[in-house]
């Protein structure tokens, strides 16, 4: 099974955080990660790490119920950014509204939508989408 070099994660929960960068440790999900805690830091940093020319993530795991800028408004600036490297998108969010599910459609970019919490299975499957 492939494992990703480089796992982002923007997300405003610490309890979150802390707990899927246990879970994808334990499932050999990845090599390391990029935490941000909304997306406008995610957004400067990674408008910044693409310009340089550094390491970009192979993945990013986005909740779209963020302060600052959320979810959608970075799947919205993001996307404007010319990349050269293909960056798989999944919105992990606690959210059920249909109205949500709806709009991920919108984004060519984002894979899947996944509801939390995020569990080992969940993370295989993201894997094996990748092969």
């Amino acid at each position: 099974m492939k494992k990703i070099d480089l796992a982002c994660i923007i997300d405003d929960d610490p309890i979150f955080v802390f707990g899927a960068k246990r879970i994808m440790e334990m499932a050999h999900f990845c090599e390391s990660f990029l935490i941000f805690p909304n997306g406008r830091e995610a957004l400067d940093k990674l408008k910044a790490i693409i310009k340089a020319g550094g390491q970009t993530p192979d993945i990013i795991l986005l909740d779209i119920n963020m302060p600052v800028l959320d979810g959608w408004g970075f799947l919205d600036e993001f996307t404007k950014i010319p990349i050269s490297k293909k960056i798989l998108i999944y919105i992990i969010t606690s959210s059920i509204d249909p109205a949500d599910i709806q709009k991920v459609k919108h984004y060519e970019n984002v894979n899947n939508y996944i509801i939390k919490p995020i569990t080992a299975d969940k993370l295989k499957h993201i894997l094996n989408e990748l092969e």
